[in-house]
């Protein structure tokens, strides 16, 4: 033969033999066969043959006549059986030999074996019974018994161990489906970042943040610009800031710019409740980084595993989450080096961190996330309205001043629901009404259209939101009104919309202006109804809160000045400060409340027929305009910028109320002279 001709497996290019795969399931369908096997030829079903029972006499009665040809003793059980003759077998079962099968019997129950060996002994003498009889000792189904107490653990335990084998190799790196994988990390590796198709175009705002996260991004990109002059690159940075915000989206855009390997799991994904495979899932997820560097780690809500470890464990202190936090700390920054792994973390609390995790080399970069500001949403709206099929009517300008203190998810929740509003309406394209309606419905809630209320409860409540208005038109912080409304939405029967000037300090004069604004309801209801009621419990709960804070926290006190008392300490449950600062504060929360609420009842009595005609004109058409209130009361003393680029959109919306009024006028005409005809005809 040729060597030629000769196959050789290395360079793969002679004839393959193709071998069956190997399957667990032959393993499984072998053992039953057997277990078949050894059941059915070991004292299993002997035969199919036909059996019957029968009574002691009846028995006696067949041996006499010489049916029997062997009887079969079973001492354990009580029974006998007595094989009937072949020419005797119709006589006995009253069918043939080839339905009865070859060798049927009867079983008869015995009360004394004795009596039975006597009967037997006297039948074999007197010829009548010619066959053997034999004895057995096992019950019925001793060898199934025998089966299921001996073999069915061992095969139960060999079907088990075959199944977590298979589990076990089956199970890939990070799984963590498995009991041998529990241990592994569940971190999400994305080799190309760029699959998510997030970059930082897609982050709008934020450009302090995006700046300090796309230095990351460069250095890993090109390095040598930075290590040429000693730098170093950043082990981890912390994005801080409220819900919302945009820090999951910011580490997204990381991993589609960065073109390295990136990781990405939670917090929560450490806490397990078995013991140390927190700590095995932190070294096995630095481990898989390391093998991939240089690679970018992410874990969102850090906060769940990097708590601040207690000084007293038993004070409440979980050791399987503090073991989980030493391994993490040992990672990022111990003994051994992780050159190439960056870390980014996200949370909302970092006042809960430990301090450990804080220091630089871990989280060199603490970069905060806040809540966009108003040409920062702007940027967001232009991100959010790009899928949105909008008219001319729409104003990005008008609307980031419409929605102050909105986060860019909320951002985006507004311009969600602007579209599901026109397309509820069946319009073309969604319009600046829809956007209006969208911050509603967000803000104060899902209008509630059907809910019954008095007259006196409407007044009560005309009157209360009037009150409102009237004192933040006659003070000169308070911020600028955009409309009322006594149309309950969510849990408010009413409520005021204002457009607030984006002030980054708040000065106290403009606190207690904001302050008596919101105590305004109340007085309004002590003055012009005569009883107060709980629909200003949301107004007391904020003025109270807003008046211990510029007491205790900002030392806008006259007999507490200058002095801050606030404390973050954990697991401290000392109040810092005596209970005579205590009493003092309480005196002092009074005293500025009372002072406001006085001041509130004056300004109303002052305007007292403004109010009634606001108050009224509020029942006739339940929602109102800041250009309603200027007719009343004229222009505002103090005007802002706002309040001049909101005069041309109060214009206009007050002429769309109207044609909206005039059309439902119309309509009602047209359905009376359509009545008036039908009830003609009817009479004629």
């Amino acid at each position: 033969m040729d060597n030629n001709q000769i196959p050789n497996k290395n360079n793969g290019n002679g004839p393959k033999m193709n071998m069956p795969k190997f399957n667990m399931n032959w393993i499984y369908a072998i053992a039953i066969l057997a277990l078949g096997l050894l059941y059915f030829s070991s004292g299993g079903p002997q035969n199919s043959s036909v059996s019957r029972t029968v009574t002691y006499s009846n028995f006696k009665t067949m041996i006499d006549s010489g049916y029997a040809s062997k009887i079969v003793i079973n001492k354990a059980q009580g029974m006998l059986k007595m094989y009937v003759k072949p020419e005797h077998i119709r006589d006995v079962f009253h069918q043939s030999a080839q339905q009865t099968g070859k060798d049927p019997y009867v079983e008869v129950e015995f009360g004394s074996i004795d009596q039975v060996e006597e009967y037997i002994n006297q039948a074999k003498e007197a010829k009548t019974f010619t066959g053997d009889y034999t004895y057995e000792n096992r019950k019925e189904n001793d060898f199934i018994n025998m089966i299921f107490y001996n073999l069915f653990p061992i095969v139960l335990l060999i079907a088990l161990w075959m199944f977590f084998m298979r589990r076990m190799g089956g199970g890939g790196m990070g799984a963590g489906g498995n009991v041998f994988s529990v241990g592994k990390s569940k971190a999400k590796m994305y080799e190309k970042g760029g699959d998510l198709g997030i970059t930082f175009k897609d982050v709008a705002g934020q450009a302090g943040a995006k700046q300090e996260i796309q230095e990351i991004v460069d250095f890993l990109k090109n390095p040598q610009k930075y290590t040429e002059l000693g730098g170093k690159i950043p082990k981890g940075a912390l994005l801080v800031g409220p819900p919302g915000t945009g820090k999951t989206l910011l580490a997204k855009a990381v991993a589609g710019e960065a073109g390295v390997p990136f990781f990405s799991m939670s917090g929560s994904d450490f806490v397990e409740m078995f013991v140390g495979v927190g700590a095995s899932r932190v070294r096995d997820l630095f481990q898989q980084a390391k093998s991939k560097s240089p690679c970018i780690i992410f874990i969102d809500e850090i906060d769940a595993v990097g708590r601040a470890r207690s000084k007293n464990p038993a004070m409440g202190g979980n050791d399987e989450r503090e073991n989980t936090l030493n391994a993490l700390l040992t990672e990022m920054d111990g003994f051994g080096t992780n050159s190439g792994v960056i870390i980014l973390a996200a949370t909302n609390r970092a006042d809960m961190l430990d301090s450990a995790l804080l220091r630089a080399g871990r989280f060199d970069r603490q970069i905060h996330v806040d809540l966009p500001d108003l040409n920062e949403r702007k940027e967001v709206f232009k991100v959010h309205l790009k899928p949105v099929k909008t008219d001319d009517s729409v104003d990005i300008d008008f609307l980031a001043r419409q929605t102050p203190g909105f986060s860019g998810a909320d951002i985006a929740n507004v311009c969600n629901e602007a579209a599901l509003i026109a397309a509820r309406h069946n319009s073309q394209t969604v319009k600046k009404q829809d956007f209006l309606d969208a911050v509603d419905r967000i803000i104060g809630g899902l209008e509630k259209k059907t809910k019954v209320m008095t007259e006196q409860e409407k007044r009560s409540i005309a009157i209360h939101e009037a009150g409102h208005a009237t004192i933040s038109w006659f003070t000169e912080f308070a911020n600028p009104l955009v409309k009322v409304s006594i149309v309950p939405r969510g849990q408010a029967l009413g409520a005021a919309w204002y457009l607030p000037e984006e002030r980054v300090l708040q000065t106290k004069e403009a606190m207690l202006d904001e302050m008596c604004s919101l105590l305004g309801g109340r007085a309004a209801e002590e003055l012009f109804v005569g009883h107060i009621s709980t629909g200003a419990m949301n107004d007391l709960e904020r003025v109270t809160k807003q008046a211990y804070g510029m007491i205790a926290f900002a030392g806008m006190s006259d007999k507490l000045p200058n002095v801050c008392y606030y404390n973050n300490a954990e697991y401290q449950f000392q109040k810092p400060y005596s209970e005579t600062t205590a009493k003092l504060m309480d005196e002092e929360v009074l005293r500025m409340i009372n002072t406001q609420y006085e001041r509130a009842k004056q300004i109303l009595t002052e305007h007292k027929e403004g109010h009634a005609q606001l108050a009224q004109l509020l029942i006739d058409r339940e929602v109102i305009f800041a250009e309603d209130v200027e007719k009343i009361f004229g222009k505002r003393p103090w005007t802002s910028r706002a309040e001049e680029l909101l005069e041309a959109q109060m214009r206009a919306d007050a002429e769309r109320m109207a044609e909206e009024r005039a059309k439902e006028l119309e309509a009602e005409k047209a359905e009376n002279e359509k009545n008036t005809e039908e009830a003609d005809k009817e009479e004629a």
